[in-house]
């Protein structure tokens, strides 16, 4: 993953653990930590929430955010489709 201005990257490698179609995706990501996304239809939406086990390289709050803009660039795409 890369930022667009090229800023910064790295590479993430993952292996899905479970998966179950429209509901939930887990992975363990290379370095052992664990990831579910949940995916929780209502209406004419889907929520999407994420649960990760943090590193201990970088802060939390950048941890959360850098999730947090994952999530808000794939709502971007699913919006636009």
């Amino acid at each position: 993953m890369e930022a667009k201005d090229g800023s910064f990257g790295f590479d993430f490698e993952a292996t899905y653990d479970e998966v179950v179609v429209h509901k939930k995706l887990s992975f363990t990501i290379a370095d052992g930590r664990k990831v579910t996304v949940l995916f929780s239809p209502s209406a004419n939406e889907t929520a999407v929430s994420v649960t990760f086990e943090p590193e201990t390289q970088n802060p939390m709050d950048l941890q959360r955010n850098g999730w947090q803009a994952i999530l808000d660039h794939y709502r971007t795409y699913v919006n636009s489709l």
